[in-house]
């Protein structure tokens, strides 16, 4: 299993899109509510879109829920770490 700090190697738009697609997820259903960049941007509106959210993720990697463990084409985030062990197995 590969570890990426996505603070150091940050991960385009594309890429996150791409996790998403793994998680079965939208990009808002992984953003973390508690991240100054969330208020900032006023996310809580409702009013970006999928693109937007993609792209300010992409810039504030701190609005990217985590720990998220991706093996083959699926992904789950971690957070109970029992999460993953499905996925592991």
């Amino acid at each position: 299993m590969q570890t990426v700090d996505i603070f150091k190697n940050r991960l385009t738009a594309a890429e996150i899109g791409d996790l998403c697609r793994k998680l079965r997820v939208s990009p808002r259903e992984i953003l973390r509510t508690k991240d100054p960049a969330y208020e900032a941007h006023r996310l809580g509106e409702g009013r970006h879109s999928d693109a937007e959210i993609l792209s300010l993720m992409a810039e504030n990697p701190g609005l990217i829920q985590r720990p998220i463990v991706v093996k083959g084409g699926k992904a789950v985030v971690a957070r109970p770490a029992d999460a993953a062990e499905a996925l592991l197995k």
